[in-house]
């Protein structure tokens, strides 16, 4: 299983012969400026909710690559009306597709699509496949929600919002660690604007301290997950 991360919330991982592109937000976010949108392949869109910062290059790169928008029902009908194929889904849910199974996990945040149509309720994602099993937290608060995670599934890593504010900050993301009975975290939506500035090094030496392993990638870079 292989992950790039282009920036904010935005990875691609790539599980056998499937791309998996999680809430892409690029061509808006002045990090991202190496990452040419149009470069990126992908078979599957996974959008957690309907904020801009989730969405922006979904349209772009969905007609680009052909790729199937998975999303929660709201947003995905309203992908749906321009034209872009995938597949609805709601909390609780499972779905299977080629490279294995999606369940969609509660978030507790807002959505709000750029037009301004309700977006549904934000959600989370477990995948499960023959590579590895992984949580996609989306923008979410902590939950005690969480701990069924942990409870139903056999994590081999995480990926966390760690920038406060708007989401989860660094020591919520600790305890969600605890929750989902995960040691291996990736974090993400932090640094890309003012309210969501981390300290970066306070933030490893918080996980380390907790006995998690913290992973920030590089914009661009990509880890290889055995």
């Amino acid at each position: 299983m292989k992950i790039t991360y282009f920036g904010h919330s935005c990875n691609l991982i790539e599980i056998g012969n499937s791309r998996i592109l999680f809430d892409p937000f690029i061509t808006g976010n002045e990090l991202a400026g190496n990452v040419n949108v149009d470069d990126i392949q992908t078979d599957y869109i996974l959008l957690s909710h309907g904020h801009e910062d989730h969405v922006l290059d979904t349209e772009r790169i969905a007609k680009n690559t052909g790729a199937k928008v998975i999303a929660p029902y709201e947003t995905f009908m309203w992908y749906s009306q321009k034209g872009l194929n995938g597949h609805p889904m709601n909390h609780g849910g499972k779905c299977t597709f080629e490279f294995g199974t999606v369940k969609m996990t509660n978030a507790v945040h807002s959505s709000v699509l750029p037009d301004g149509n309700y977006g549904g309720h934000p959600a989370g994602f477990v995948i499960e496949s023959e590579d590895g099993c992984f949580y996609y937290a989306g923008d979410t608060a902590l939950t005690m929600d969480m701990q069924l995670i942990g409870m139903q599934h056999k994590l081999d890593f995480a990926i966390l919002p760690i920038g406060d504010n708007f989401t989860m900050g660094v020591d919520d993301a600790i305890i969600c660690s605890d929750f989902i009975k995960c040691k291996n975290i990736i974090g993400v939506h932090y640094d890309t604007f003012g309210y969501i500035v981390i300290d970066k090094e306070k933030a490893q030496a918080k996980f380390e301290n907790a006995g998690i392993n913290l992973t920030l990638l590089e914009i661009g870079e990509s880890l290889v997950m055995n």
